[in-house]
């Protein structure tokens, strides 16, 4: 490997990253990155202070351009848009993947983060995921440090405005979604209702290639009916997996073998207050090559 080859693959974790919380999209990410890969192998690297500094703003900048396009894509998306997620099983609690899932984004950010204007989105991943400091934040947006400091400002004041009332310990969350498993499994309709906030709700992406629905669905007990209808439709062809979605407590889901959603939640207390079932295809790939049926 070549000094310039390596240089790119010390930062590309990083990178991928940023190009990740930018776009939601571990496909467009990844697209990003060989953009950079190709501009960085045009450039005169040697004269550069900073490789890290370079590769940054570069993918910053292109993901911007690219989520200014996805954001007209994701207009005419057919149905709700959910981002890519990314799964591994939960059992991998390592030294190694602690420190890896450290700065891991959860699916409940990412749908802030897509409400926000794309400079805005950079900024606030940045500074508040990667600590960029003011000076080198305006750098690579092409802005002063006060514009900068204001959007960071008011992506932060959107983030904070969404999360959780109350904190519990992700302990209390595997135990909870652990349950909730368990009743869906066994078609327990009052179990899995006791589990769910009363104002619960659903959003499913179906991408247009399988059925979802077109609204978002609310209420616990039609949640509850929801999952009890699949048993009494499917039975024992149903399987529940407990992984970690974006590092966090989530399920796939298996019907008759094969991996029908990723649904990642967010919590209220120990109740259960949104599901967000991931079941295009074209987003499942990744989680179909580290779950077994």
């Amino acid at each position: 490997m070549d000094h310039r080859t390596e240089l790119f693959q010390q930062h590309r974790r990083r990178l991928l990253g940023v190009a990740y919380r930018m776009l939601g999209s571990r496909a467009e990410a990844e697209d990003v990155l060989q953009d950079a890969w190709l501009r960085w192998n045009e450039s005169d690297t040697d004269s550069l202070r900073s490789a890290e500094a370079w590769l940054v703003t570069v993918v910053t900048r292109l993901a911007i351009d690219r989520l200014r396009v996805l954001r007209g894509e994701r207009e005419r998306y057919p149905g709700f848009w959910l981002p890519e997620p990314v799964v591994e099983a939960a059992d991998t609690d390592t030294p190694q993947t602690l420190l890896e899932r450290a700065d891991e984004v959860s699916m409940a950010l990412l749908k802030v983060l897509e409400q926000l204007a794309p400079e805005e989105r950079a900024a606030f991943v940045l500074r508040q995921a990667f600590d960029m400091d003011y000076a080198d934040l305006a750098r690579a947006l092409g802005k002063s440090e006060a514009a900068c400091r204001q959007l960071v400002h008011r992506a932060g004041e959107r983030v904070k405005s969404a999360q959780p009332r109350f904190a519990v310990s992700r302990e209390t969350h595997w135990r909870v979604l652990e349950a909730f498993a368990g009743a869906a499994t066994r078609g327990d309709l009052a179990g899995m209702q006791a589990l769910l906030a009363e104002d619960a709700e659903l959003v499913s992406d179906g991408g247009g290639k399988v059925r979802s629905f077109d609204r978002i669905l609310r209420g616990a007990q039609r949640l509850a009916l929801l999952y009890y209808a699949l048993f009494r439709r499917a039975g024992a062809s149903v399987r529940y997996q407990l992984v970690r979605v974006n590092g966090e407590p989530g399920l796939v889901r298996f019907v008759e073998g094969q991996l029908e959603s990723v649904q990642s939640f967010e919590f209220e207390g120990e109740r259960i207050r949104a599901i967000h079932s991931q079941r295009n295809p074209d987003k499942l790939a990744g989680a179909a090559a580290v779950t077994k049926p």
